[in-house]
């Protein structure tokens, strides 16, 4: 039943619910609900930035400078292209165009990737040159800035990025999994909606990325 809905563009309405407008109005809502408590969890940390960055601003700045904003820059650039990206797939999903919303999501999934490489080679420069915020830290530590305030401009640093890095990963996960049942033809797979929660996810790691990018790369002189 469910392939044929699938196959039919119409999609199947499940017994809990009266019609698809409900079904889909579920889903929907559901996921809005988990991305808020998602905006909770990084708005927590946002804030903890937020205050030190004000106590400390200008040791901040230099710290700043340090950090590779061209990389930055790029991984914003791919971040932003995988978003066309998922909203293409999302399209093509409602017009019951399978192949080609494999290929966008196929698409989303190699931004997804290529965004974890530069990262990689970020975090692998940083810890080259002993900057993370280990036991070993104030050894390696040659710079202008207070070497506590660098620890703890590193520590936010690794944590805030790591986390959105981890976002990421399960994004790629998530993705290559959907993309394996659309083309199986799932039944757990009856229309565009998964897509579109998806993409909603998708979004909103993207937008923690957009928030990240300035306040760790561009953090301007006082």
């Amino acid at each position: 039943m469910a392939i044929q809905a699938h196959e039919s563009n119409e999609p199947e309405v499940y017994f809990q619910y009266e019609d698809i407008d409900q079904q889909q109005d579920t889903y929907l809502i559901g996921m809005w609900a988990f991305l808020a408590q998602e905006l909770l969890f990084f708005g927590a940390i946002f804030f903890i930035y937020f205050l030190y960055r004000i106590n400390y601003l200008h040791d901040f700045a230099q710290l700043s400078g340090h950090l590779n904003w061209q990389l930055g820059g790029l991984n914003t650039a791919i971040l932003l292209a995988s978003s066309y990206f998922v909203a293409r797939a999302v399209h093509r999903g409602q017009t019951g165009e399978m192949k080609k919303q494999v290929n966008w999501l196929w698409a989303t999934v190699a931004c997804a990737v290529g965004f974890l490489v530069i990262k990689f080679f970020e975090y692998k420069d940083k810890i080259g040159s002993g900057l993370f915020p280990n036991e070993h830290f104030a050894q390696h530590y040659h710079y202008e800035a207070n070497p506590e305030v660098a620890r703890l401009f590193y520590s936010l640093y690794f944590v805030m990025t790591g986390l959105h890095g981890i976002h990421v990963l399960v994004g790629i996960i998530i993705f290559v999994v959907l993309i394996r049942l659309i083309k199986k033809r799932s039944s757990l797979i009856t229309d565009y909606i998964p897509t579109e929660l998806c993409g909603l996810y998708w979004h909103f790691v993207d937008l923690v990325w957009i928030f990240l990018y300035p306040l760790f790369y561009l953090i301007p002189a006082p």
